[in-house]
């Protein structure tokens, strides 16, 4: 699955943000986009936040703009660079997401945009269980990903989206729940909605307190 498309838009920024931009149209653009996960969360300048599979700082901009302990990582140096460039405010670490190097429980607040639908189901059940180990008790992670769209109107423009650029990782994640996928790994989660004729869910899960 997936076509050239996807590999000039990893190559070309410009590509990459004008496909994001479009995409972001059906809830309201790329700002509000960005921060669908983090709407209601509470961060202050001292939380210590990770943008697990940050990209270029999409959402990393808009994390230093609430703390001043935001840390990315991300596996692929092109991007990280790129996230330096834009976001010279937050830390970053190249690493993968299945096994990062960081302590146990050292953050407050995990968030992810768009990126799980990236692995295959092994590394996302992996990553799941590597963001339960980081996170302090009583911690958040908060993501926002694909989801089987409930509006009918939604599929076709989804489904296309898919066959474009992504491969059969984000159509096996469309048939996920991985609201059940994160209680098995520890987590309770505390709210899930979805966006755009249901092709997005926003999910917020907590580590239990110690």
């Amino acid at each position: 699955m997936a076509t050239i498309l996807r590999e000039w838009s990893y190559r070309y920024q410009w590509l990459y943000d004008a496909i994001a931009n479009l995409s972001a149209l059906t809830v309201g653009g790329e700002d509000r986009f960005r921060q669908l996960a983090l709407n209601g969360l509470t961060i202050q300048p001292e939380t210590a936040v990770l943008d697990l599979c940050c990209g270029s700082g999409q959402a990393t901009k808009y994390l230093v703009k609430r703390s001043q302990q935001v840390t990315g990582l991300d596996a692929s140096p092109r991007s990280l660079g790129r996230a330096r460039q834009n976001v010279p405010q937050a830390t970053y670490v190249e690493a993968w997401a299945e096994a990062m190097p960081f302590a146990d429980q050292q953050f407050e607040v995990v968030h992810t945009s768009v990126a799980l639908h990236e692995m295959k189901p092994t590394q996302r059940q992996q990553i799941l269980q590597e963001v339960y180990r980081v996170l302090k008790p009583g911690g958040i992670f908060t993501l926002v990903d694909f989801h089987a769209p409930t509006n009918p109107v939604m599929v076709p423009g989804l489904y296309l989206f898919l066959w474009l650029f992504e491969t059969e990782t984000a159509w096996h994640l469309i048939q996920t729940n991985l609201v059940e996928q994160l209680e098995a790994v520890g987590f309770k989660v505390s709210d899930r909605t979805l966006h755009a004729g249901g092709s997005l869910q926003v999910i917020r899960a907590n580590k239990d307190a110690a």
